[in-house]
């Protein structure tokens, strides 16, 4: 399971280096191999372990051609989702598409998710942290039955 935020500088080449204390972790999930794909939520990355990718591919599949929903939903995440691989530094290469399509400058946020990471551009980030945060004060409504369900 990836947890934890992590403020991280894109290089001139477009990588970023994953956090040590996940390498290793990565490099023991099917040697390091990564897939970067879009969130068809919002202007994020998700970053999975291609293991873990499998199994969202497979979920995609399952998903009917003729639901626009889910059509569009398998469009964007395959379509987009890019093979990566750790290398010796512990890098990857974040494809040029999904770097534009996330708006990524210099300054990225990883932040693990379970069995993936986001990665923001840092500015929307923190942005869209502080957004929710004073909605957090607004009517924002009832909770789903999901969270009204969860106990911290």
């Amino acid at each position: 399971m990836f947890r934890g935020l992590s403020s991280l500088s894109v290089d001139s080449k477009g990588r970023i280096a994953v956090p040590s204390r996940y390498r290793e972790r990565l490099a023991g999930m099917a040697e390091g191999a990564l897939v970067l794909t879009l969130s068809p939520l919002d202007r994020s990355l998700w970053l999975y372990p291609l293991p873990e990718w499998e199994l969202i591919e497979a979920k995609l599949a399952d998903l009917s051609d003729f639901d626009v929903q889910s059509r569009r939903t398998k469009q964007m995440m395959r379509g987009y989702a890019s093979d990566c691989q750790l290398d010796g530094q512990g890098r990857i290469l974040l494809a040029q598409e999904l770097r534009d399509y996330a708006a990524l400058g210099k300054e990225v946020i990883l932040l693990g998710q379970g069995n993936k990471f986001e990665l923001w551009d840092a500015g929307v980030w923190n942005e869209q942290r502080d957004a929710w945060l004073r909605a957090v004060g607004d009517d924002a409504g009832e909770p789903s039955e999901a969270l009204r369900s969860l106990s911290l």
